[in-house]
């Protein structure tokens, strides 16, 4: 017990400075003065509340060039669709209902803004029972035999 010292304290490790005082302008300024290499980066769209994130390309598909546009809704498919809702005496909202999806959906099928979706469609053709792809648009549709 002779080799205990009570007077003398032994570090293992020193703790270094927390996370926040790292980032502190005071703590980027003081490693600067000293030379040290100082890496900053900004994080993007850091403390908001973005859920739907923009990508480069979706930015250049929105300027529309000539060789880059969205493939719209031809307005034939918007009138067969506006036709078969009408014939089975619904409203936009009462097909947007059937096919859970939104009223607004339906209008910009309709009036061909909409980006055409192979889901939404299959599900528009089979509310009003009318093809809206391929050759044959307008058609009934034929109804699929059960197979046993």
């Amino acid at each position: 017990m002779a080799e205990s010292d009570w007077d003398t304290v032994t570090v293992l490790r020193k703790k270094g400075p927390s996370a926040s005082q790292s980032k502190s302008k005071q703590a980027i300024t003081a490693a600067q003065r000293r030379g040290e290499e100082v890496e900053t980066t900004k994080k993007w769209s850091a403390g908001q509340n973005k859920q739907h994130l923009v990508t480069k390309n979706t930015a250049k598909l929105d300027r529309e060039t000539e060789e880059l546009h969205h493939q719209r809704v031809p307005l034939e498919v918007g009138k067969v669709i506006q036709k078969g809702r009408q014939d089975k005496d619904l409203t936009q909202k009462d097909l947007a209902t059937k096919i859970n999806e939104k009223p607004q959906v339906i209008a910009d099928y309709e009036s061909g803004k909409a980006i055409p979706s192979n889901q939404v469609m299959s599900k528009i053709e089979r509310a009003i029972g009318l093809k809206l792809r391929g050759k044959d648009i307008g058609q009934p549709l034929e109804p699929k035999s059960k197979k046993k």
